[in-house]
């Protein structure tokens, strides 16, 4: 299946970086709470070949996914990497032994964190890093100039190719702009939780793109219930539904839904191609309101 069919296409972030809108989240490779190895490697080996012979061109990890597992498995299963494939990871975090997420964001470990990626993937330089600064789904205000710098200098070396910057807000991104250019925006958005309209198109007539992660995060029981009825109406899924309309909301959108069967991620791919009626679309967008 060639790339151009995926629903939405491409996007071109930079010169060198044009993805697959429709990606592939690896979050879900780990295992229990993303967490230690696969209950079933193979099955998750699987996955990310189906992935790319569905035409999948953009994938997003981090090292500290399993920690490392999420990335050797990558690696595994994909390298020698296809030519057009693009891995996008972050830093910023660590896991500790009680499967905690603490602040990893000093210099040194940002640079262990680098290498780390670089080591477990196979690489001698990161497609895009994405430093990941807020809380678990909500910017914290502050200063990130001293982190982003010392990502920006490992650009400079030649250790990352392109910069990014996930669970931010408006401020912080310029701050980061100022410092070095941006391809991409990680925050958390969907139906629900539109905070980031303005900063989506922001950014898209600045050629940037925005990647949603918890298309369905966040939802009151009404708000899934009107879900819920669009999907039933349109013989479809809320997952579809869901992923469609973040699809169509922008043309900077990029996706990266998860999953660790080649079954759903066959119905996540067939789900973003869900054309959304005009009644349906209006209904939808009602849902944060």
């Amino acid at each position: 299946m060639a790339v151009q069919s995926l629903p939405g296409g491409t996007f071109t972030m930079a010169e060198d970086l044009t993805v697959s809108r429709m990606g592939y989240g690896a979050m879900q490779l780990a295992g229990p709470h993303v967490f230690g190895p696969p209950a079933d490697r193979d099955a998750a080996l699987a996955v990310l070949r189906e992935a790319i012979e569905r035409g999948i061109t953009h994938i997003d990890t981090a090292d500290f996914y399993g920690p490392h597992i999420t990335n050797q498995i990558i690696k595994e299963a994909l390298h020698p990497y296809a030519g057009d494939l693009r891995i996008v990871t972050k830093v910023g975090a660590l896991r500790d032994a009680e499967g905690g997420w603490p602040k990893a964001l000093s210099r040194e470990e940002l640079r262990q964190a680098v290498h780390a990626n670089l080591e477990n993937l196979g690489l001698d330089a990161l497609d895009v890093v994405n430093l990941r600064i807020g809380g678990f789904d909500t910017p914290e205000p502050g200063s990130i100039a001293e982190p982003f710098t010392a990502l920006a200098e490992m650009r400079q070396e030649g250790l990352i190719k392109h910069l990014g910057v996930s669970t931010v807000s408006a401020e912080q991104i310029k701050e980061a702009q100022s410092i070095a250019p941006i391809v991409c925006v990680q925050n958390f958005y969907n139906l629900a939780h539109r905070a980031d309209d303005e900063l989506i198109d922001s950014l898209a007539e600045q050629g940037i793109a925005y990647v949603p992660y918890f298309p369905l995060g966040g939802f009151s029981p009404l708000q899934s219930d009107t879900l819920h009825s669009v999907a039933t109406r349109l013989e479809t899924t809320p997952t579809a539904v869901a992923l469609a309309w973040l699809l169509q909301r922008s043309p900077n959108i990029l996706l990266i839904p998860g999953t660790s069967s080649v079954a759903h991620l066959r119905d996540n791919i067939a789900a973003a191609a869900l054309p959304l009626p005009q009644k349906e679309l209006a209904e939808l967008n009602g849902i944060a309101s």
